[in-house]
């Protein structure tokens, strides 16, 4: 039996035993090594890599990213985001819905984590549509699954840990996350607009604002605007690097929330100690992941997978067919960093030999990952969701997002149909 096998099944086990999975992926990974190589090998490897991912200039980006993400909550825009949304929006049937889709994607640009912009959002959004009576189903979806956004629209800490899992340049993927971003808020308006046609008791209109306050509401969006197109821009531009933008958007973020009056020391201390526990926590899984990467690559799991894709016979389409289907499976029993970096050492390299572009495979995981997000039994958006609304019935939160999962469905179709979507902005980087 080749040895990888075991290895999996035992992961699984051990998994399933609730061991943490960065603890799960380490020790099996380990055990693995060990048994291939010898104890002293394998020790020498597991050392090396915990040192290398340390030390990882690419990987710097990631406790920068967050810490931008952290400081932007800490300076309240979101609020501003969704009012300016509101002001937009609002007047039409099913409106303030639409305007917690475009504000939860907003919000994701500066701050890169679904748990986050779900949460926020939830607090912001929810108690602005009960006022007007939506109905709770509708609120509750298009908070979910607007915060699955935070993991595609750049920056995203899952792309950086995609790119360098794959070697692939985390610049690009950023780029390619943005035409996907704009599509993905788009069908959640469409979901929305859809609800509204069969249910128009679903989302009431409000009142319809005059255009001097529409206006003066967009002020509050400045600095997130500001912040994106300076940190997106400049890596598109090629102005600096992505870890250069990660530094430029903290500090940028850090400008904000002083000059808003938001940060005492009190705060400061408060976010910089959550930064540095969450990033400690992707850190860990990472860490992780790589070590069980190493034991499946010299297992030869990679050249395996390549050689059942010759001898099948089956086409390119429907191998990948294959590959997102085992992701969506996945995504019912794991939280999406951990999928992430579980699954792309084994697949990416099967889907570079079938022809794929590894930029373009990055972002459909990404995408396949946003739907695991907001689907039973684990759904981890909709569980975080309903933690910050306890009065919500988590039934009537995986009620409210079917019909974001179709229009999620779709937007993976047209981007598997037309890989041009993803690449075009990349390939016209500087």
């Amino acid at each position: 039996m080749e040895t990888w096998l075991p290895g999996l099944l035992i992961l699984l086990v051990v998994m399933l035993a609730g061991v943490p999975i960065a603890m799960a992926m380490a020790l099996v990974g380990g055990l693995g090594l060990t048994v291939l190589l010898g104890f002293t090998p394998a020790m020498a490897i597991i050392g090396q890599t915990t040192f290398d991912t340390g030390l990882s200039y690419s990987l710097s980006v990631v406790p920068l990213f967050v810490l931008m993400g952290n400081l932007v909550t800490r300076a309240g825009l979101s609020q501003e985001l969704y009012g300016a949304c509101h002001a937009w929006l609002g007047h039409r049937r099913g409106g303030l819905a639409m305007a917690t889709a475009v504000a939860c994607g907003g919000f994701s640009a500066v701050c890169g984590s679904s748990l986050a912009t779900a949460a926020t959002m939830g607090k912001v959004a929810l108690p602005q549509m009960r006022r007007y009576r939506y109905d709770d189903a509708l609120a509750s979806g298009v908070i979910a699954a607007g915060g699955t956004l935070g993991i595609l629209i750049p920056p995203s800490v899952i792309l950086v840990l995609y790119g360098v899992t794959a070697q692939q340049d985390i610049a690009k993927l950023f780029i390619a996350g943005i035409v996907p971003g704009l599509l993905g808020i788009l069908g959640y308006m469409l979901a929305v607009r859809v609800t509204c046609w069969r249910n128009p008791a679903a989302g009431p209109p409000a009142e319809r604002m005059a255009y001097a306050e529409r206006f003066r509401a967009l002020r509050g969006v400045a600095g997130i605007l500001g912040l994106f197109l300076l940190v997106i821009g400049g890596i598109y531009m090629g102005v600096f690097t992505a870890t250069e933008a990660a530094g430029i958007g903290a500090s940028g973020a850090f400008v904000i929330a002083l000059a808003r009056g938001k940060l005492t020391w009190r705060t400061l201390l408060d976010t910089l100690a959550d930064t540095a526990a969450t990033t400690t926590m992707m850190f860990m899984v990472l860490i992780g992941a790589l070590i069980f990467s190493n034991f499946v690559n010299i297992a030869g799991l990679p050249s395996a997978l390549s050689g059942f894709a010759r001898a099948s016979d089956l086409p390119a389409p429907a191998i990948l067919a294959l590959v997102l289907l085992v992701y969506l499976l996945l995504g019912m029993v794991l939280e999406s960093l951990s999928m992430v970096l579980l699954t792309v050492p084994i697949f990416a390299p099967l889907m570079a030999a079938l022809g794929y572009d590894l930029i373009w495979f990055g972002i459909v995981v990404v995408v396949v990952t946003e739907i695991s997000l907001i689907t039973p039994p684990v759904g981890l958006n909709v569980f975080v969701l309903k933690s910050v609304l306890p009065d919500v019935r988590l039934g009537t939160i995986f009620r409210g997002i079917v019909p974001f999962v179709a229009a999620d469905i779709l937007r993976l179709a047209i981007i598997v149909a037309v890989p041009g979507v993803v690449l075009f902005l990349p390939e016209m980087m500087r």
